[in-house]
């Protein structure tokens, strides 16, 4: 797998990295891009384009820590509408909701699809806040199939693959099971695997301030799968890479070369 063959970002998702309002589905871009310095591990960290608030705008290491757009008490109150909802697609269908076993079929559908989207109710910060530990370490740490699970924006159908992960420290590290968990709050809500990819490592990015970060998903999507070409063994694999991990072609191969091990 090689990194000139990673899936590319089009062109109207990619924005001006010094525009302090420049925003990528929550996160600033600019901060996620590469550290200034030399190619080389010592390179610096990347700092953020800017550090003022300006008018309703907030400082850019904000930006990563605002995300929750759903409450349990939102699921609660919005459960009978799904449920109801989804007796109007049965109904579509040609079915019988009123069958015997169609009658709890809504309610069922309905808190199923609130888990499968459970992300949007949890913010980085929850789960990062108390597990990010000062540490002399530059050597990369990797944290290699993580289980992947999300739904398709497009159809509403499930995504499922493995994560890799890889950083390189700079004086600060991670709590290696809070990797995972990044993925689990991005990976279940509607998504795409390109953005999915640049989420995870931009909120490494932003948490840790690494001289690195390189984040592959190889994953397989049911709406190629079950509907349209119906291509039973195709996988999408995507990535992203930041700092050192796009500047220097060896630290890239040598992640590149370890995921695959």
């Amino acid at each position: 797998m090689e990194h000139s063959k990673h899936t590319q970002y089009a062109s109207s998702e990619k924005k001006d990295p010094l525009d302090p309002g420049s925003v990528f589905n929550g996160h600033f871009d600019g901060l996620a891009e590469r550290p200034a310095g030399g190619t080389g591990r010592a390179a610096a960290a990347p700092q953020p384009p800017g550090g003022a608030e300006s008018g309703s705008q907030r400082p850019v290491m904000e930006s990563w820590r605002e995300e929750r757009t759903r409450s349990v008490e939102d699921n609660e109150m919005s459960l009978p509408s799904l449920a109801k909802s989804y007796t109007t697609i049965l109904r579509g269908l040609g079915e019988d909701p009123q069958r015997q076993g169609l009658l709890k079929t809504p309610w069922r559908a309905a808190t199923a699809m609130q888990f499968f989207t459970k992300g949007y109710q949890e913010k980085i910060i929850d789960v990062l806040n108390d597990a990010i530990f000062d540490e002399d370490h530059d050597e990369m740490v990797i944290v290699k199939d993580i289980d992947m699970f999300s739904m398709c924006e497009h159809h509403l159908v499930p995504i499922f693959g493995r994560v890799h992960i890889g950083y390189l420290p700079n004086k600060r590290v991670l709590g290696l099971s809070k990797l995972a968990r990044i993925v689990e709050i991005y990976s279940r809500r509607l998504q795409v695997q390109e953005r999915l990819t640049k989420q995870i490592a931009v909120a490494i990015t932003e948490a840790l301030q690494p001289t690195g970060v390189g984040v592959v998903i190889e994953a397989t999507h049911m709406c190629m799968v079950m509907r349209g070409v119906q291509k039973m063994n195709s996988k999408t694999v995507t990535s992203t890479m930041l700092g050192v991990f796009r500047e220097d072609p060896k630290t890239r191969d040598e992640f590149l070369t370890l995921i695959r091990s």
